[in-house]
């Protein structure tokens, strides 16, 4: 009886969280410098609704709101993976030099002749495609270097993650050469790619994302328990035939892969990986079969909603919102800090 309250409680949080996540996105679609109603937006998606109308919603809002939704699941399910993997809860992908190598990547591109052009005080990129793919390979050149050696030499979870903040420092302070020899316009655009923005996203990335995404969701769902077992450490893992070291590097590298995808599409956006899988394993525990969906739940709820913030507080300016995201993240990594050092 008990086991079976536990489980509705967590099936019932699912279905809460996914009811939240509905609401906050049609409210999402249907405000903005262009606002429309309630009926407009439910008329629009079921039978197309008028040109204007059309264009607004199928061409920017709804491809930003699956933006938001799969960007924020993805960085939430790696950050819960990595988590329990390397057994530190202040784990995330970004640990391992993710955002700072797609930034560095970027960088290199824009460098090196990407096209980008100022308008009305805004900088817009006319090549984005060789940015992303320049983005993607340096966020999976840090991750990548860094798990052959932890695989070639064996390191600990803790050397591992001591490894990826040697990562992020070089490739820091490889962006800022990158920038010392850029010109004006080019360092803008560097700047500009930098804040995480998830109006870049339409419908062939939203697409990318989502295969992404499921692949990789799925194999952490099949993998539940090996990571319930290896949340009590290595041995208690092994003792249930759980392949530590295989399991950790492939799972790490899947999960550093899926934000390498989402940072190279909508920029660096920050903490969401840390503060989403932490707010779950707060309420509802750390067992993995249901930590791992309400995470990607819950990570996409924060960045939509986070995203919304963004667009609408100083409408019709839009802020970054990896600057929301970074608000929420801080106190929340701040309170992991005094709460790890308080349990020693």
């Amino acid at each position: 009886m008990e086991y079976e309250r536990y489980v509705a409680t967590r099936i019932g949080a699912g279905i809460f969280l996914l009811a939240l996540i509905f609401l906050v996105s049609v409210f999402s679609i249907s405000h903005g410098g262009y606002s429309l109603s309630m009926g407009e937006v439910f008329r629009a998606l079921i039978w197309g609704g008028d040109y204007r109308t059309h264009m607004v919603i199928w061409n920017i809002r709804l491809p930003r709101v699956l933006a938001g939704i799969l960007v924020g699941a993805s960085l939430s399910i790696s950050g819960a993976v990595m988590q329990g993997f390397l057994r530190n809860p202040l784990a995330s992908p970004f640990t391992m030099g993710v955002s700072h190598g797609a930034m560095f990547g970027a960088s290199i591109a824009i460098l090196l002749g990407a096209g980008y052009s100022e308008s009305s005080g805004r900088i817009f990129v006319d090549n984005p495609y060789s940015v992303v793919l320049f983005a993607f390979i340096g966020a999976m050149s840090a991750a990548t270097t860094i798990l052959l050696l932890a695989r070639l030499k064996g390191l600990s979870p803790e050397a591992i993650i001591l490894s990826g903040i040697a990562m992020s420092s070089l490739f820091t302070a490889l962006t800022t050469l990158v920038q010392y020899f850029a010109d004006e316009l080019q360092l803008a655009a560097m700047v500009y790619w930098s804040f995480g923005d998830l109006g870049r996203a339409t419908w062939r990335e939203d697409l990318i994302l989502g295969a992404s995404f499921a692949v990789v969701f799925a194999y952490f769902v099949m993998k539940r328990w090996d990571l319930n077992a290896s949340a009590l450490g290595d041995e208690v893992a092994k003792s249930v035939g759980v392949e530590v070291e295989r399991t950790r590097i492939i799972s790490t590298f899947l999960a550093t892969f899926l934000t390498a995808v989402s940072v190279s599409f909508v920029g660096v956006i920050g903490f969401v990986g840390l503060v989403a899988p932490h707010a779950v394993r707060l309420i509802f525990g750390g067992d993995y079969r249901f930590l791992i969906p309400l995470s990607a739940l819950m990570g996409a709820l924060l960045l939509l909603t986070a995203d919304t913030v963004a667009r609408l507080l100083f409408s019709p300016i839009v802020l970054p919102v990896g600057v929301v995201t970074s608000f929420l993240g801080a106190p929340m990594f701040i309170y992991l800090l005094v709460r790890m050092e308080g349990g020693r």
